[in-house]
C-alpha cells in the first residue's frame, strides 16, 4: 500500500486531507526571531493579520531533511511505501530535503517526486495520486500519471500587486515595475518550475476574463476537468471565478482553498488563480 506525502504549500483542505490520509509536512515562515510552521502555528488568517502589522515583509524557509525522515520512516515501519509530492525545486529547497531524507533511509520505499508547481497545481497531483494509490494502482502507473500531469496542468493567477514577489526575489525588478504602472493587474502562471508572466489587464474583472481566455485556449472542447482554485483574503472573488469555470468547462471535481503562510509572503493578499487539468478516466 502507498501513502502520499506532501508539503504545506499544497494547500488541500484539512477534510480532503484527512479523508485521503495525506501527511504534510510543514515549510516555516519567520516573522523577525519569530518561526511558525505553516499550518501548525499559524493559519491563514492570523499570518494576514501578522502580514499587515508587519514593517518588514517575512522570510520563509523549506523543513529539515529530519522532519521528511520521521514521516519516511513511521510509514515505513507501519508497513507503507511512501510516495512525497513537493513544492517545485525551482521556488524551493524543499525537494531537496526530501531527498537527503530519502538517503538517510537506505533501503525504505521512498520516492520524491518533484511537482514542478504549488498551491493549487501541486494539490491537483496530491489529490491525483492519493486516489490512486487508495485504488491500488502501484507506484510506476502512478508515477506516469504524475509525469503527464506535471505537462497538463495550467495554473495561472492573478495578483493586486508584484511588490511581494519582487521583493521575495521570485521575479525581475522591471516585471514589479510594470505591474505598478496604471494599476494594471498582472497574470501570472507556474512555468517550468517558475513564475512567469503571462498577461495583464487594467482592471480586476478584465483579468478575470483574460484568465479564462487562456484557460479555454489551451483545452481541447468538451474535455472533462479537475480544478482547484486559491486565493488569498479573496474569497468572493475566487467563488465567483469557481461558478465561471463550471460555467465554461466540464468540471467534475472544483474545489477552494486558501493559499497560508508561505506562498501569501511571496504574492500578498488579494490574490486569485486556479489550477485545471485534464481528468483521465481509468
Amino acid at each position: 500500500m502507498i501513502k502520499v506525502v506532501t508539503d504545506s504549500t499544497c494547500y488541500l483542505p484539512e477534510d480532503v486531507l484527512r479523508q485521503h490520509d495525506i501527511h504534510v509536512v510543514p515549510l516555516n515562515v519567520h516573522f523577525g526571531q519569530h518561526t511558525y510552521r505553516e499550518g501548525v502555528d499559524l493559519t491563514p488568517e492570523q499570518f494576514y493579520h501578522l502580514l499587515a502589522a508587519s514593517p518588514v515583509l517575512p522570510t520563509t524557509s523549506q523543513p529539515s531533511p529530519g522532519e521528511f525522515r520521521q514521516v519516511f520512516a513511521e510509514l515505513s515501519s507501519a508497513g507503507y511505501q511512501t510516495l512525497c509530492l513537493v513544492i517545485s525545486s525551482r521556488l524551493s529547497g524543499t525537494y531537496q530535503s526530501a531527498i537527503e531524507a530519502q538517503q538517510m533511509l537506505a533501503g525504505v520505499p521512498v520516492v520524491v517526486f518533484d511537482s514542478l508547481s504549488v498551491a493549487a497545481g501541486l494539490a491537483l497531483m496530491v489529490l491525483t495520486a492519493a486516489e490512486m494509490a487508495a485504488a491500488g494502482y502501484p507506484m510506476e502507473v502512478i508515477l506516469e500519471r504524475l509525469e503527464q500531469l506535471r505537462h497538463d496542468v495550467r495554473l495561472y493567477f492573478i495578483v493586486d500587486t508584484l511588490e511581494y514577489l519582487q521583493k521575495g526575489g521570485r521575479i525581475g525588478k522591471a516585471a514589479a515595475l510594470l505591474g505598478s504602472l496604471l494599476e494594471i493587474k498582472p497574470i501570472l502562471a507556474i512555468q517550468d518550475g517558475i513564475v512567469q508572466p503571462l498577461d495583464r489587464a487594467r482592471s480586476k474583472p478584465k483579468a478575470f476574463e483574460r484568465l479564462l481566455e487562456h484557460f479555454e485556449a489551451g483545452l481541447e472542447p468538451g474535455q472533462t476537468l479537475q480544478c482547484i482554485l486559491v486565493h488569498a483574503q479573496a474569497l468572493n472573488e475566487a467563488q465567483q471565478l469557481a461558478a465561471e469555470l463550471q460555467r465554461r468547462f466540464h468540471c467534475r471535481r472544483i474545489l477552494t482553498t486558501e493559499v497560508g503562510a508561505v506562498v501569501g509572503t511571496h504574492v500578498g493578499p488579494g490574490v486569485v488563480g486556479a489550477a485545471l487539468a485534464p481528468i483521465e478516466d481509468r
